[in-house]
This record gives C-alpha cells, sequence and structure tokens, in this order.
C-alpha cells in the first residue's frame, strides 16, 4: 500500500509527522501490524498526548517496503511523498518530524522541506556519508542510549557536529536507559520527546539535559 497522509482534522495547524524503523536491506512489503511500526504509532500517541496541543494532528508514514535498499532510499521517498500530499492539501501547516532509527535517518532526508520546522530523532541510524545541506535552518533534537547495540549513539553524536557546522541548531540528549527500542524508562523518552516537539513548533529553547535533570 502507497504512503499517504491521514485525514487532517479542523483546526490543525501543525503535524507530528511519525517514521517508523525498518532494516537497511529488504524489498519485502511491509507488514501493516510489524512490531516497528506498532512501537512508534503508540510513542507518536504518546508524544502528542503529553503536547498538549490540540491543533497538532499525528500523520504516519507507511513504507511501501521494510528496507532502506541503499540509494533507492525508499522510506525517505515515502516521507517525500507524504509531505507533498500535507502541502497540497494544508499548504500553511507547520511540520515536526519524529522518526525512530531507519524513521531517524528518513527524516533527516527530508528535513529540508518547506514545512519541516525540525526533527526529534529516537536512536537515529545517521551515516557518516549522508548530505546535512538540507537541515540549515531546522532545529533537531537526538535522543540516544550508548547502550544502544543496533545504532550508534557516537554516529548520531557525530553527525550532530556535522549539522550544526551546516547551520542547524542540534541538541543531542544522551539518554540513562532504553537501549535501541526505548521499552526500558519510555515514559522518559516519550516526556523529553513531547517537550521537544513543542520547543521546535514555539521557538523555545530546546531541551538539552536528561530527563530527572530538570
Amino acid at each position: 500500500m502507497p504512503p499517504h497522509t491521514a485525514h487532517l482534522p479542523a483546526g490543525t495547524r501543525s503535524v507530528l509527522l511519525v517514521l517508523h524503523g525498518g532494516r537497511a536491506e529488504s524489498l519485502a512489503r511491509q507488514p501493516r501490524l510489524g512490531l516497528a511500526r506498532l512501537r512508534m504509532r503508540a510513542f507518536g500517541a504518546a508524544v502528542r498526548r503529553l503536547a498538549a496541543d490540540p491543533s497538532l494532528a499525528e500523520v504516519e508514514v507507511r513504507y511501501r517496503y521494510r528496507g532502506w535498499n541503499g540509494g533507492h532510499a525508499h522510506p525517505a521517498a515515502d516521507a517525500a511523498l507524504v509531505l507533498r500530499e500535507i502541502a497540497s492539501r494544508a499548504p500553511d501547516v507547520k511540520v515536526v518530524l519524529l522518526g525512530h532509527s531507519m524513521g531517524g535517518r528518513a527524516a533527516l532526508a527530508v528535513a529540508g522541506h518547506p514545512q519541516v520546522l525540525g526533527a526529534v530523532l529516537l536512536a537515529p541510524w545517521c551515516q557518516p556519508g549522508d548530505p546535512v545541506g538540507q537541515l540549515r535552518g531546522r532545529r533537531f533534537v537526538i535522543l540516544h542510549d550508548p547502550s544502544d547495540r543496533v545504532t550508534s549513539a557516537e554516529g548520531s553524536r557525530a553527525f550532530a557536529a556535522r549539522a550544526r557546522r551546516a547551520g542547524a541548531e542540534v541538541r543531542f540528549v544522551e539518554m540513562p536507559r532504553g537501549g535501541h527500542a526505548m521499552v526500558s524508562g519510555a515514559g522518559a523518552w516519550q516526556r523529553l520527546a513531547a517537550r521537544s516537539v513543542t520547543a521546535i513548533l514555539e521557538g523555545e529553547p530546546l531541551p538539552d539535559l536528561p530527563p530527572g535533570t530538570s
């Protein structure tokens, strides 16, 4: 099933675009009830609830394939299509991206869209050769637990430094637990993500402290 936007309720002023994780290589069709999708559907709903903004609508990117698949970058292409559809339906809404793992990489790839203000990236898959020029003028918060054994927290930190040099505003927050799946301490991840979404939308200072210290 191709990606598409959900209905945007009347009164929508901003969109939380949710991008879940996947695999480096797989042309298998994305399952309707895959764990990665279900995890981020629940996470996105929690973030929207905690943000407590009735004008914020949540939209999920539904990938065609499970994998990134090298230069095809299928999840990024799917996200770009959803952003074009949002622009055609609601050209004035502001968009914040919320991406986990491979979804974080896809979010970074499409963050140059004119309606995107920034992104909250959860244990993202950051690659040294990925471009950063499109991030100029955007705002990002990266949450990563150093114990993650699937994606690299140091890779995220290095990417954050590259993005800053390209003109983005970036906060890297070292999470004290949660690993890659963000199961342990999930509430702390969700609260900080919600604070970050609100800060990006409202132009407030980005949070830069792990939960429990501020």
